[in-house]
């Protein structure tokens, strides 16, 4: 029987049936004897697009220990999402499994039904000896406590809230709201998440682990304590360049992504835009200065000069761009996220990696340096090749994946969309950077079109049961 005609279920379960295997493997970088293998620090941070200074995604933003933590790793500064939302992105990175394959599509799938048999990064790392202890927003919604995967987990908490909402004026929009709250920082979830982390870091291990902290701000709403918009006053803030015609071009799927006349036009009526854009930079740094206490913890721990230290978001995030806000669809801002790796000792620290590369890799990466045995279930790659020398050649395009078979497939140079009905989009991203001019039509572009659908997924399993709605705040 071949892949193709394996359906979902079969196919993971087929998958995971020799995840057990031992196999023999090479030790990365030196770091991963059995009696001495390195610890693991896994940083997952909600809806950061790439608007932090090493990344130079905004010219207002203020990242300093975002900007510290990829001075002392390699930054990859084109990672891409598997999926451009919260469930199926973090179902992917975590078990290592493409949407495509699993049917976790969408954040009202949720993932653990749909791959049952699954063997999760954290599991994996526990079934391997190391001791595994998470808290915060990893997975996603109800399933977001997976218990084989952890010795200690700490589900995610509620932070303050304006006693009268929405604060920014915008009518029957749930949580899509912004400003500053009366609050402190110890206040906020995502201190006490840093907090319980810095906490285990002070304690005696005596098992390797892997700790995993999730901030989930900037998620909406963009709340945070007032010190921190203080810093963007909204009349000095610095818009997306946006193209008001930017939509003519793409096909009507795309433009059903887009909704241009959903929260597009609420924001520009009510006047919102700049200051939703400086509410976004806001909860951007508060999160920054929230990793700033835990990487000064680890810094200051026993374990410092033996810890892995990986930080990714989980997607991107439109602020206006194809007159289009949040996630949820398949361009550039939706699909591009930071992506740091710290390796102690490593040489190529301080180094920037630019070719592309996917979350579905963060799984074999960490594999591999930590001297596991591999996990033959894993559809990603280890990325291991470009933490000894970021510049070396990789043909290897990121794809991403936004409902059945909606793909984008991005190379170094170009990205290429086809939808479900067979529409597509092509932008050449030396000439058009902000995916302005669409070329699938340009017979001349035909050569390119053809490479990068090589690269399309070959199985697009069935939708995976939904829940009956996702509830306010899981977005």
């Amino acid at each position: 029987m071949s892949r193709d005609s394996l359906n979902r279920r079969e196919f993971i379960q087929r998958s995971f049936q020799g995840a057990a295997l031992p196999i023999i493997h090479q030790v990365s970088m030196g770091l991963a004897r059995s009696a001495d293998r390195p610890n693991v620090l896994f940083i997952a941070v909600d809806d950061l697009n790439d608007w932090i200074g090493c990344l130079g995604g905004h010219p207002d933003t203020k990242t300093p220990n975002l900007d510290r933590l990829a001075n002392r790793g390699v930054l990859f500064t084109r990672c891409y999402c598997s999926a451009p939302a919260c469930n199926p992105s973090r179902a992917s990175l975590l078990t290592g499994i493409r949407p495509s394959s699993s049917g976790v599509y969408l954040n009202s799938q949720p993932w653990r039904p749909a791959m049952p048999d699954a063997v999760t990064l954290p599991m994996w790392f526990k079934q391997n000896g190391y001791s595994t202890a998470g808290r915060g927003k990893l997975f996603h919604g109800g399933y977001s406590y997976d218990p084989p995967a952890w010795d200690e987990y700490v589900k995610q908490g509620s932070n303050p809230e304006p006693p009268v909402k929405p604060l920014n004026g915008i009518k029957n929009t749930a949580h899509f709201d912004w400003g500053p709250v009366d609050a402190a920082d110890d206040d906020m979830d995502d201190f006490k998440v840093v907090e319980w982390g810095a906490d285990f870091l002070n304690q005696k291990h005596d098992q390797p682990f892997f700790l995993a902290c999730g901030l989930f701000r900037p998620h909406l709403p963009w709340y945070a304590p007032k010190k921190y918009f203080d810093e963007f006053p909204p009349e000095t803030i610095t818009l997306p360049n946006v193209n008001e015609n930017d939509l003519d071009d793409v096909p009507p799927a795309g433009v059903k992504m887009a909704k241009p006349d959903g929260d597009h036009r609420r924001v520009t009526e009510t006047h919102n835009w700049r200051k939703a854009v400086a509410s976004y930079l806001a909860c951007i740094h508060f999160t920054d200065a929230m990793l700033g206490r835990l990487l000064d913890a680890l810094e200051q721990s026993q374990y410092a000069d033996n810890t892995i230290i990986v930080l990714w978001g989980d997607h991107g995030w439109h602020l206006g761009e194809k007159l289009h806000w949040r996630k949820f669809a398949l361009w550039e801002e939706a699909t591009r996220m930071p992506f740091i790796v710290s390796v102690p000792g490593s040489a190529q620290n301080g180094a920037r990696c630019d070719r592309t590369v996917t979350l579905l890799d963060v799984y074999p990466t960490l594999v591999e340096l930590c001297g596991l045995k591999t996990n033959p279930a894993l559809e990603g790659v280890s990325l291991t090749p470009l933490l000894h020398d970021p510049r070396r050649e990789w043909n290897r395009p990121a794809v991403t994946t936004y409902g059945r078979n909606n793909h984008s497939v991005r190379s170094e140079r170009w990205r290429y969309i086809r939808y479900e009905d067979g529409s597509e989009e092509l932008y050449d991203h030396d000439a058009d950077p902000l995916e302005w001019t669409n070329l699938a039509s340009d017979a001349r572009f035909e050569p390119v079109r053809r490479d990068l659908s090589r690269w399309m997924p070959e199985i697009n399993a069935p939708d995976a049961e939904k829940r009956d709605a996702t509830k306010p705040g899981e977005e």
